[in-house]
C-alpha cells in the first residue's frame, strides 16, 4: 500500500535562501534527528543538486541498525521544486517532493511524500506500529530546526 505524508511550512526568508540551504544534500543532516546518525557519504561540493545526481547516505532508523540509502534527484526547477527517489533503500518506494513558493512572507515549503514499504502484510503492520510515528518524528524535528534557522525573531 502507497502511503502520503505531508507537510508545509512558511520559511521567513526569500526564495534564493531557501533553495540554497535545501538544494544541498549537505545541509540534509542538520534538518534530521541526530538518533538517526544519518551521514551522507557522497562527496559533495555545495553546488546546487541536478537532475540525475546520486547521493548516498547511511541512516540508522530503527533500533540502531545502520542501512545504507541512495536517492537519485529526478526532477529539478531551480528556485521551485526538486523531486528524490530512493534508488536503493529501506522502502519499497520513496518519492519525496519539494515544493519552493514565494509569497508575501518569504517562502512557503511543502513536502509530498509518497511511499511503500517491503514485506507486503508485514510492512503494512510494521507502519501502523513504528514506521509511520518515526516518519511523523523525523517531519516534526525538521519543523522545528527550520523553525530555529528561518523563523527566529
Amino acid at each position: 500500500m502507497i502511503h502520503q505524508l505531508q507537510r508545509q511550512q512558511q520559511l521567513n526568508c526569500d526564495i534564493e535562501t531557501a533553495w540554497k540551504f535545501f538544494s544541498s544534500a549537505n545541509n540534509l543532516s542538520e534538518i534530521t534527528p541526530q538518533d538517526m546518525k544519518f551521514t551522507v557519504r557522497t562527496k559533495l561540493s555545495d553546488d546546487e543538486i541536478y537532475e540525475g545526481m546520486v547521493i548516498d547516505y547511511f541512516v540508522s532508523p530503527l533500533f540502531g541498525v545502520k542501512l545504507k540509502w541512495q536517492t537519485i534527484i529526478t526532477e529539478v526547477e531551480s528556485k521551485r521544486l526538486f523531486t528524490d527517489f530512493q534508488n536503493k533503500g529501506p522502502f519499497k518506494m520513496w518519492h519525496h517532493h519539494h515544493f519552493f513558493i514565494p509569497n508575501e512572507n518569504g517562502v512557503l515549503m511543502v513536502d509530498n511524500v509518497n511511499y511503500e514499504l517491503p514485506f507486503g502484510f508485514l510492512g503494512e503492520i510494521t507502519h501502523k506500529l513504528i514506521v509511520k510515528k518515526k516518519l511523523q518524528n523525523i517531519f516534526n524535528y525538521r519543523y522545528k530546526i527550520l523553525e530555529e534557522i528561518f523563523n527566529k525573531k
